[in-house]
């Protein structure tokens, strides 16, 4: 099997599919967002973990976040490997590009976590 169409990652089909999946994901997660926001918005902390306690808002709130911010990371990982040339910078920003997107997906689903409880 040729990988010719691949281009120099080997991955780009892949990545490809991943990106546009991810968006798609990202539709219906944003419009729930969006439709929580008003009952969220003036709620004292109380009227906010009574919220988190329906069991649909921590859930779909943590995919926002695992999907958006793995979303992200797919992009800006298109954007250092086709902009930067120093490859050890390369390197190195791609370590930072996945320490961050894992610290902050960490953070925001044991926040989540932390109001459902």
């Amino acid at each position: 099997m040729s990988n010719r169409k691949l281009g120099p990652s080997k991955t780009g089909t892949s990545h490809w599919w991943h990106q546009r999946l991810t968006a798609v994901a990202l539709i219906p997660l944003i419009i729930f967002l969006v439709g929580l926001l008003p009952s969220m918005a003036g709620a004292s902390y109380r009227e906010f973990t009574e919220l988190m306690q329906i069991p649909i808002t921590p859930i779909a709130l943590i995919l926002l976040i695992g999907t958006g911010l793995y979303h992200m990371k797919l992009g800006v990982q298109v954007v250092i490997e086709d902009y930067v040339h120093n490859e050890p910078l390369k390197v190195g920003l791609q370590i930072a590009l996945l320490l961050g997107t894992v610290f902050l997906a960490v953070a925001g689903i044991v926040s989540i976590i932390m109001l459902a409880a």
